[in-house]
C-alpha cells in the first residue's frame, strides 16, 4: 500500500492507492463504490486487463484514505483529478462501481466503464418514506439521538462529516452528466441488483450516445463473478475505439 498527500482547497488528503502492471503503456483507473475500498476492486480485476496499468484508489474517507470535510460527488471528482495529475496518470479507461461510477463519468475518460452505477433517481418504497417522516417527527420532538434507527445501511457507523457527505451524494440526479458524456462507454448491470435497478442502468445507456449495454447475472456486486467477461468487453471496445491491439 502506498499513500500520496494532496491538497484541495484548504484541506489535505492522504490518498491510499495501489498500482499493478507498472510498466504498461495504458492506464486503467478503478474506483470503488460508497462504503467499499480499493482492496475489493483489486481482488476482482488484478488478474485481468494485463495490457493496462491498474490504479486502485481508496476514495477520501474510505479504506486508508483520509477525509477531513463534507464532500459531494463533484468535490470527489476534483480531488481524484488532482491525484491523477499529481501522479501523471492518464484517463485511458476508468472503471467505476456504484457511487464510483458518477465520479468516473465526471472525470471524462476515453473509455468509461460503469458497473451498477448510481445517478438515476429511483422511487422510494413506502417503508423508506415512513422511515423518513418518522425520523423528521422524532427530530422535531428532540429525539434525534435515535437517528441510528433510521440511517441507511450505507451510512451506519459514519462520522458526522461523512454522513453529511452521504446525504449529499445519495440522491443526486446525474442524468444530465450522462447525457453530456460523448466518448465510448460500457454500461454493465446485474440482473438481481436491488440497489441500482436494471432499468436505471438502461437509462444511463440510453443517455450516453456511444454506449454498449451489458447485463450479467448477480446482485449489486455482480462484477465479482464476471471480471473476465467484463475485461474482455473492455478490451474489445478499446481496440475498436483506438484501432490497435491491447496485447
Amino acid at each position: 500500500m502506498a499513500q500520496k498527500q494532496i491538497h484541495w482547497k484548504q484541506f489535505t488528503f492522504n490518498i491510499s492507492y495501489e498500482i499493478l502492471n507498472p510498466t504498461a503503456s495504458r492506464d486503467c483507473v478503478i474506483l470503488h463504490g460508497w462504503g467499499s475500498n480499493k482492496e475489493l476492486m483489486r481482488t476482482v480485476f488484478k488478474d485481468e486487463l494485463g495490457a493496462f496499468r491498474h490504479i486502485y484508489i481508496d476514495l477520501p474517507g474510505f479504506g486508508n484514505s483520509t477525509n477531513p470535510t463534507v464532500l459531494n460527488t463533484h468535490h470527489y471528482r476534483e480531488i481524484v483529478a488532482v491525484f491523477l495529475e499529481t501522479m501523471s496518470i492518464r484517463r485511458d479507461v476508468i472503471i467505476g462501481h456504484s457511487f464510483g461510477g458518477k465520479i468516473a463519468t465526471l472525470l471524462n475518460p476515453d473509455l468509461l466503464v460503469l458497473l451498477g452505477s448510481s445517478g438515476v433517481p429511483q422511487s422510494k418504497s413506502l417503508w423508506v418514506w415512513m422511515k423518513i417522516y418518522t425520523f423528521k417527527l422524532f427530530k422535531y420532538l428532540g429525539l434525534s439521538k435515535l437517528r441510528h434507527l433510521f440511517v441507511a445501511a450505507d451510512a451506519k457507523g459514519l462520522p458526522p462529516h461523512m454522513y453529511e457527505s452521504f446525504k449529499q451524494v445519495v440522491n443526486e440526479d446525474f442524468r444530465p452528466h450522462f447525457a453530456n458524456f460523448f466518448k465510448k462507454a460500457l454500461i454493465v448491470a446485474g440482473t438481481e441488483d436491488t440497489a441500482v435497478s436494471v432499468e436505471a442502468s438502461r437509462t444511463i445507456a440510453r443517455l450516453i450516445s456511444y454506449s454498449t449495454f451489458m447485463l450479467l447475472e448477480g446482485d449489486h456486486y455482480f462484477f465479482m463473478h464476471h471480471a473476465h467477461e467484463i475485461a474482455q468487453k473492455i478490451e474489445a471496445i478499446y481496440i475498436e475505439q483506438k484501432g490497435q491491439d491491447v496485447e
